[in-house]
């Protein structure tokens, strides 16, 4: 099978971690895979270490709910970079195209591509203009639409056919063992993930300073970075580290290797705000054995029993409290209840046998029933 695969960053986010793991599943299945990527990021170098093609392409650097603000340049580029995918799925002789992420969805449609369109949506859209070009967009191509949680799958229901849309939970690589937890010493207690406002690092800086009041040995750290060119991202990096002064807040910058980051730790606090999915990092601490105290937000009860595999909570206080106590007591059950949910639910072999079984069944269903329909006629 021949597949085109879009995302609209080359920054390794959560999305595109998602794809990178993904690409070497596609290779070992035997299939052909065209990679293409905006800018010049890391992700370039993850595709050429695998041996797999991958093309520069121009994404219009849009901002967050603003894509179509500017109406005559965004249909400009979008006919643009429409013929650029008609392009290069005619050079794979595709038969199936990729889209991770939202972006390139209405220059998917304008494209009239000959073979299927598989939308991976991870985040959910807000109700505005960006979401209805997109659904329609979606309805336009028969699309179909790969979500990961019923919240950000919700949205998409008024624009594609209930059985065109699949909810598959994302899965995660892990450590083959649990490690030991760390002997001795004050806790430590980190936030993980890239440093936007909707990962609530400001959030994590509040709570920590209830923590410190209460545990005063208690060391923090935040891993993560401002990503995808944003400077109000950059403008918010610099408002968390404000607000951690004088706090034993250290910010580790980004990581690659997550379960080392996780070894150091005792509690991984997830203060995500509105409309978060179910986020990668939960289920990486599933993996690692680490406890998990969550905001109760988007998807992420989805994936948090509360009680059983981690804690969730509706406000800073709430979160700086429970921690106290389960810093207090004793979370292995916790720990090794969450360690069996990854093994049950979320391991990355479970997650691909599922996601590539759908792009399969879908690069098939589509082409099989017009070859049908070419031969009635």
């Amino acid at each position: 099978m021949n597949v085109l695969l879009l995302d609209q960053y080359s920054d390794l986010g959560g999305a595109q971690q998602v794809l990178a793991e993904l690409l070497p599943a596609i290779r070992e299945r035997g299939w052909r895979a065209l990679v293409a990527l905006p800018g010049d990021g890391k992700f370039f170098d993850v595709v050429r270490g695998l041996g797999l093609e991958v093309e520069q392409i121009d994404c219009w650097p849009y901002r967050s709910g603003h894509i179509v603000a500017d109406r005559g340049r965004f249909l400009l580029h979008s006919l643009r970079l429409a013929e650029d995918i008609r392009k290069l799925a005619q050079r794979v002789d595709a038969d199936l195209v990729y889209l991770n992420g939202p972006r390139f969805v209405p220059a998917a449609a304008l494209a009239a591509l000959d073979c299927p369109v598989l939308f991976h949506s991870h985040s959910w859209l807000p109700p505005d203009r960006s979401r209805i070009v997109t659904g329609l967009a979606l309805w336009w191509m028969n699309a179909k639409v790969v979500a990961n949680c019923e919240f950000v799958a919700e949205p998409w229901r008024r624009y594609v056919r209930p059985e065109r849309i699949a909810t598959i939970l994302n899965g995660v690589a892990g450590p083959a063992e649990v490690p030991l937890r760390r002997p001795g010493g004050p806790p430590r207690i980190g936030c993980i993930g890239r440093i936007s406002p909707e990962k609530g690092q400001l959030e994590f800086v509040a709570a920590a300073a209830r923590i410190h009041e209460a545990l005063p040995g208690c060391q923090f750290a935040v891993y993560g970075e401002a990503m995808f060119g944003s400077p109000q991202r950059k403008g918010y990096a610099e408002e968390v580290r404000s607000a951690a002064a004088g706090l034993p807040i250290e910010f580790r910058g980004w990581v690659s290797d997550v379960y080392g980051a996780l070894a150091e730790l005792d509690l991984v606090l997830v203060p995500s705000v509105g409309a978060e999915a179910t986020t990668r990092v939960i289920l990486e601490a599933f993996a690692a054995g680490v406890p998990v105290i969550a905001f109760d937000c988007g998807g992420i009860s989805e994936v948090v029993v509360d009680g059983v595999t981690g804690v969730l909570t509706r406000s800073v206080e709430e979160m700086a409290r429970k921690s106290v106590a389960l810093l207090k007591g004793d979370a292995t059950a916790m720990a090794r209840a969450a360690r069996a949910e990854w093994e049950r639910r979320f391991t990355k072999e479970k997650f691909h046998d599922r996601l590539l079984e759908v792009m399969e069944e879908w690069a098939r269903g589509p082409r099989a029933m017009h070859e049908r329909a070419t031969k009635l006629d």
